[in-house]
């Protein structure tokens, strides 16, 4: 069984194991030998970060074509309007293009209270206050949701990754991580893969074309009594 283990990257934590410019780095938290960043995390955002030693999960996980759901808890200045809310839901227009259609919710200020302190804190402004949204998108533009909070006019002051596809980020302190379990492998993995290998198949089939194997034998054997036929009547000349 491959491995996949769950990390809570804390913030400012480079997304790899060496770093010339000496900043902290995945290898100053983990020791599971073999596992590499399935994706990347920015060195200024927080949260669940999907590490593993199977190539083909790490390419599920990136392929924008699987389009993995991805949910962040978005702290943000300033108050976003229903109006600014239901943009994102429709789609931004960024400098690379329209966004898809975004889940966005605003969350209970209370929802600060449940999450670990950041180490520096943010910087607050005094007289404007800060909003917490969760957001939910199926792409992974660099930076994206960023610049798609700055393109409602409302800044991101800090960003942490809750989920990815179907992990989410529980009981991990920052800095901490786990291996999946077997069990967990089996229901969250081998789904993932499956449906890789199904959407593989199905690509396949609708190749111009393609014929399925049992047709390509018989259209073989067709054209070879074809040849044979034509053989026959020629020695009759």
């Amino acid at each position: 069984m491959s491995r996949v283990y769950l990390f809570n990257k804390p913030f400012q934590v480079m997304c790899q194991f060496t770093d010339d410019a000496g900043r902290a780095t995945l290898a100053d938290f983990i020791q599971e030998p073999g596992v590499y960043a399935a994706g990347r995390l920015d060195y200024d955002s927080e949260g669940l970060l999907v590490l593993t030693d199977e190539g083909s999960l790490q390419h599920v996980l990136t392929d924008p074509r699987h389009k993995l759901a991805k949910t962040y808890w978005v702290q943000v200045e300033g108050e976003p309007s229903a109006q600014a809310l239901e943009q994102m839901r429709q789609g931004l227009r960024l400098k690379d293009g329209l966004t898809l259609p975004a889940e966005v919710r605003l969350l209970p200020s209370e929802i600060e209270t449940s999450l670990w302190q950041r180490d520096p804190p943010i910087r607050y402004r005094a007289n404007i206050p800060t909003s917490w949204l969760e957001i939910k998108i199926k792409e992974g533009r660099n930076r994206q949701v960023r610049r798609m909070t700055a393109a409602i006019n409302h800044p991101t002051l800090r960003l942490i990754r809750m989920g990815l596809g179907p992990w989410q980020l529980t009981e991990l302190a920052p800095g901490e991580g786990r291996l999946l379990s077997e069990q967990e492998y089996q229901t969250t993995v081998a789904p993932l893969l499956a449906s890789r290998d199904n959407r593989r198949s199905s690509s396949a089939a609708r190749k111009p074309g393609h014929v399925p194997s049992g047709a390509s034998h018989r259209r073989r054997a067709y054209r070879a009594s074809g040849a044979r036929r034509k053989g026959s009547s020629g020695s009759h000349g």
